[in-house]
């Protein structure tokens, strides 16, 4: 009670302790990551026209459409990135214009006549590359009744809704600019002209390799007056960043091959006394394949003495494409050239009570043709599911090894005998096979052969070596200027310059993609990353095969260069052969000023060709290439009269007109704005998502996690 009485005694310091909570509650959480009382959402990744994506949506959509998909997973994310953005903003424009997706249309969009390209797609049988109406029907009826009970496939298919709405709303509004455009008579005419007007002209042309790169001096204007004349090309809307890399390469060591080697050896001695060859070749991550290889098959090393050496004995280890191998010969056999066989398919999806349904058919059938209640023709006339060969009585002609699916072509050719049949699977369903003949034209052996396979990959122990040999350049070369220097005296190591990167890219060239290629980026972008600074972390990367550390990477900042027009420093590099060709171009004109077409061959050694049948519309040349400058101005002039000399793409031209029709069979003008309003049409799919973005405010923020 005393207690009471003082805090009631001293209600201010109540109120000031309850406010100094407050106010520690709420810096706590504007630094703990999650939304504030002020607003602030550092869980946003982005904000599209309005629209907040969080990291934790982005993240559950992603886990729903890929999850144990095993592919890319920076492209996924790009792919998904792009999706939330078309949806968001088609769906704006769609409300804008009063477009909308009703319930009976999204059902037949979904299941009905005018199916979507996305179901299309993800429901196409994947032999006949048709729609399987079958598996598509099984999850209508699955929704109807309730019976998606997996909240994975419920969550998908929701997601998958939302697609297909995107997909065809951007559809309508593209049907809605597509029919605002139209080609007008005066463009039709001029179209016509410039494909029909055509012209022949001679020419010569002085390459650019006429003068060696050595005798070209640049300075900083010669880049930026190309920059100038080429700023649509060059001109980029975001920052972007340069790294320079140096590449440790992780190759196998002596010790390695022969410690490789030495288990092959031992492991060609245990081959060889195996009581079952395919368990061993199994448990060594070997290869076997029941069919029957013939000489040209094999690898011309091994061929030779596969044919010669005993069956049952094994060759090896022999060195193959960086790795060892052994191979054991089962047996050999003349193989035929061609056989007939028959059947009856009862087909089956890739559903394995589809198959099992189909295999318990097929045993029914082969137990009709045994006990002679039925004959083969009459059953595969009735029930085969290959409509070719059911109307023969399952009748094939003759075929060649290799022109049936494998497991059809293994029974026909290596594992079965004439007057027996055989019950096989295949992708196409359940077949019941009769051998009926076999032809021998070649007469030519083939072996079986089992094969183990080691690839020479580096031990961990290399590779632990070199990581610490990679740490300690990192940590020794704390600049650019020092890395470059170290790479330029250590003969084992790469330098590379990435191409420019911004900041949600992924991809680091001849890196390729990756976790370490994303961390090297977001690196680069980050609040610490300088220019001429390396990297404190070591990039690690995989080879994609036999999953060992086959590169370390250390990188540094090279530049940055801003949204606008690069400077001169920032692309220097890769503007440097158009500006060596630019003032190629003026060394050359300078030199020709003043002469003809004869006196330029003499002077550079070429020779006077001519093309014929050029029109405006023209694009490779043989003989010329691509040169739209010498076209266009070989347009221009009279039959008789001689250009000045030209610059072009790949050298300088000087050229005369010879022939230039001047009576042109007039074009139908209908058929030609036709044709121009369809080519115009059929890019609106593809401008109009652009357009949508170029017009939005996207705040992008992905790069903050991840």
């Amino acid at each position: 009670m005393a207690l009471i009485g003082k805090i009631r005694r001293n209600s201010w310091l109540l109120v000031f302790l309850l406010a100094l909570g407050l106010i520690g509650f709420i810096m706590m959480d504007m630094t703990s990551g999650q939304t504030s009382v002020f607003g602030s959402d550092a869980a946003t990744m982005a904000n599209i026209d309005g629209r907040k994506i969080s990291i934790n949506e982005f993240t559950r959509t992603e886990q729903l459409l890929y999850r144990n998909s095993g592919g890319d997973t920076y492209s996924q994310r790009e792919f998904l990135w792009n999706y939330y953005v078309d949806e968001t903003l088609v769906k704006k424009e769609a409300e804008e214009l009063g477009l909308g997706i009703s319930q009976d249309e999204l059902m037949d969009l979904q299941f009905g006549t005018d199916v979507s390209p996305i179901i299309q797609q993800r429901f196409r049988d994947p032999n006949t590359f048709q729609l399987d109406r079958a598996r598509l029907d099984g999850f209508k009826t699955a929704i109807e009744n309730n019976e998606l009970t997996d909240p994975s496939i419920r969550g998908f298919w929701a997601h998958q809704e939302k697609e297909i709405q995107t997909d065809r709303l951007k559809t309508k509004i593209g049907n809605l600019v597509s029919k605002a455009l139209y080609a007008p008579k005066w463009m039709a005419e001029m179209a016509s002209n410039d494909q029909y007007s055509t012209v022949d002209f001679a020419y010569v042309q002085v390459p650019f390799d006429a003068i060696e790169n050595s005798d070209v001096s640049l300075d900083d204007n010669d880049f930026q007056s190309y920059l100038t004349k080429n700023k649509a090309r060059y001109m980029q809307d975001e920052e972007t960043r340069r790294i320079e890399y140096a590449t440790f390469n992780v190759t196998p060591s002596a010790a390695d091959t022969l410690n490789l080697l030495k288990t092959m050896n031992e492991t060609a001695a245990e081959f060889r006394s195996t009581p079952n060859d395919t368990v061993f070749v199994e448990n060594n991550y070997g290869t076997f394949d029941n069919t029957y290889l013939k000489k040209a098959d094999l690898d011309a090393s091994i061929a030779d003495t596969v044919f010669s050496m005993p069956v049952g004995s094994v060759y090896g280890p022999y060195m193959k494409d960086g790795a060892y191998e052994l191979a054991k010969v089962l047996d050999r056999k003349i193989i035929p050239d061609s056989v007939q066989a028959r059947h009856i398919l009862i087909s089956a999806q890739n559903d394995p009570q589809q198959f099992m349904a189909a295999r318990r058919t097929v045993d029914s059938l082969k137990n009709l043709i045994e006990t002679g209640v039925s004959s083969f023709d009459s059953l595969a006339i009735k029930f085969s599911q290959d409509p070719g060969s059911g109307a023969k009585g399952g009748m094939l002609d003759y075929a060649a090894p290799g022109r049936m699916v494998k497991p059809f072509n293994d029974v026909l050719f290596y594992s079965g005998e004439p007057g027996k049949m055989y019950v096989v699977g295949s992708q196409f369903g359940v077949h019941l096979i009769e051998i009926m003949g076999r032809k021998y034209d070649t007469n030519e052996r083939g072996a079986q052969v089992l094969f183990i396979k080691n690839a020479i990959v580096p031990s961990e122990e290399t590779q632990n070596n070199l990581y610490k040999e990679a740490l300690e350049f990192a940590s020794t070369n704390r600049t650019r200027e020092s890395l470059l220097q170290a790479v330029a005296a250590n003969d084992n190591l790469e330098l590379e310059t990435s191409q420019a990167l911004k900041r949600n890219d992924f991809n680091m060239g001849v890196l390729g993609t990756g976790q370490s290629s994303r961390d090297m980026v977001r690196w680069a972008f980050g609040p610490n990353a300088e220019v001429g600074g390396v990297s404190p972390d070591v990039y690690i990367y995989q080879d994609e095969v036999n999953y060992y550390n086959n590169k370390y990477v250390v990188a540094a900042l090279k530049g940055i260069q801003g949204a606008g027009m690069p400077s001169v420093a920032s692309i220097r590099d890769d503007i440097e052969p158009q500006v060596i060709n630019m003032k190629k171009t003026d060394l050359i004109l300078g030199a020709v000023q003043g002469k003809d077409m004869n006196s330029i061959a003499a002077q550079y050694g070429a020779s006077i060709d001519t093309t014929k049948n050029v029109n405006f519309s023209s694009g490779f040349i043989a003989g010329l290439g691509n040169e739209p400058k010498v076209v266009a101005r070989a347009m221009q002039l009279e039959q008789g009269q001689t250009s000045e000399a030209i610059g072009g793409d790949n050298g300088v031209y000087m050229i005369k007109v010879v022939n230039k029709p001047k009576n042109i069979t007039p074009a139908n003008i209908t058929q030609v704005r036709q044709t121009i309003s369809q080519s115009t049409k059929a890019q609106v799919p593809l401008l109009l998502p652009k357009q949508l973005r170029e017009t939005a405010n996207v705040e992008d923020n992905r790069s903050r996690f991840y």
